[in-house]
């Protein structure tokens, strides 16, 4: 499979400065074009001056936490998002995978593991990689164009994340087959170990997208003792 060379611009928040230096340098190796911001208007007056093709975002912002940024950036539109979030954070970094976060990396880490999410992150973001075929993939009245990158439902766009996307893509091509929380981990997130909270996050997040009733899925289905499961409405061409 090939591989895009990194470009693209990313905004960093973070109010430690030597760790916002630091990601920005590594960054930068890779080809991206960096803006850094310390504290949570700051990002957000950055981002909405002009939208960066990825959020850099840690939780413990003064003037505004993460978590609020993380909602205001939302309402620009489905950027995506990785955040910066203490081991002991799971609660907020569930609540900011509800907000709908795309990733997520623990202090400390690693700045190379950092670029690597960020490289995956906007490839998905991006949509086929040169050599991929791209489809379209349709259920019923939910249609998925994978050159355009965009899926509609009834003949409206649906707002998805990055990673809703891609779980919606994946699940899509692979129509009746249950697959559990890390099989979903590894094949939508590239990740061979990880929080599966994230999976569950994300599922139920697409249902509220999908489906007519969340609370009774009929399309992203729970298959008890094993995990989830696309059922089409219709022949999916």
């Amino acid at each position: 499979m090939s591989e895009r060379a990194a470009t693209g611009r990313v905004l960093v928040v973070d109010d430690d400065q030597t760790v916002s230096d630091v990601v920005a340098r590594y960054l930068r190796r890779d080809g991206y074009e960096v803006d850094c911001a310390h504290d949570g208007p700051s990002a957000l007056a950055l981002a909405t001056a002009s939208p960066p093709d990825l959020v850099i975002l840690d939780l413990m912002l003064p003037g505004m936490s993460g978590l609020d940024v993380c909602r205001r950036l939302r309402e620009i539109g489905p950027l995506p998002v990785i955040m910066l979030t203490a081991r002991s954070d799971e609660e907020d970094r569930v609540v900011g995978l509800e907000l709908g976060a795309d990733d997520y990396v623990t202090k400390p880490f690693s700045p190379r593991e950092l670029v690597l999410r960020v490289n995956a992150v906007l490839r998905r973001a991006q949509g086929p990689l040169r050599g991929e075929a791209p489809t379209v993939l349709v259920d019923g009245a939910l249609i998925v164009d994978t050159a355009a990158h965009e899926a509609t439902l009834d003949g409206k766009p649906l707002m998805l994340t990055s990673r809703e996307y891609d779980l919606l893509v994946f699940l899509l091509r692979n129509a009746r087959t249950a697959f559990s929380r890390d099989q979903l981990l590894e094949a939508v997130w590239d990740w061979t170990f990880g929080d599966v909270s994230t999976v569950t996050v994300h599922v139920r997040r697409l249902r509220e997208k999908i489906e007519p009733d969340p609370s009774a899925p009929n399309r992203l289905v729970t298959v008890w003792g094993v995990g989830y499961r696309y059922e089409p409405a219709a022949v999916i061409a």
